[in-house]
């Protein structure tokens, strides 16, 4: 039992705090660029400077006229990688909140033994006060 409370000790440091493998690293790094508005707003450029060069300036006889299968194929590749690396990152976070709500489960139930003791020591001073009013 012992050990297993160690072992788990160890797993949870290492998820909160702990050394990540490249894989992980690499999920996260992805995921927090993948999510943010420059991501966004540089794919949306990247996007409309695909439709105007091969519609407007190559004359829809650029190396992806209209409808963009190659820019359709692009985007379906993007995510399809993307997907499964996001929600690596999610799952990274999901152990992550459940390490620290067993932590604070277990914070919590110290403290209310703790608790439980005070109110044990306070009950037997009010007795003893009692005893000492009494015998007066």
């Amino acid at each position: 039992m012992a050990r297993n409370k160690i072992k788990d000790k160890a797993l949870e440091n290492h998820i909160i705090y702990g050394k990540r493998t490249f894989g992980q690293k690499t999920a996260d790094t992805i995921t927090k660029w993948g999510g943010s508005w420059t991501f966004i707003f540089l794919f949306l450029i990247f996007i409309l400077a695909w439709i105007v060069l091969n519609t407007y300036i190559l004359l829809n006889k650029g190396f992806d006229p209209q409808p963009y299968r190659l820019l359709n194929l692009v985007l379906s590749c993007l995510a399809a990688l993307q997907a499964p690396i996001i929600l690596m990152s999610q799952y990274r976070a999901a152990e992550r909140d459940r390490a620290k709500a067993e932590r604070d489960y277990f914070v919590n139930r110290k403290a209310e033994r703790e608790i439980e003791n005070v109110q044990k020591d306070l009950n037997e001073i009010k007795s003893l006060i009692k005893y000492r009013h009494k015998v007066k």
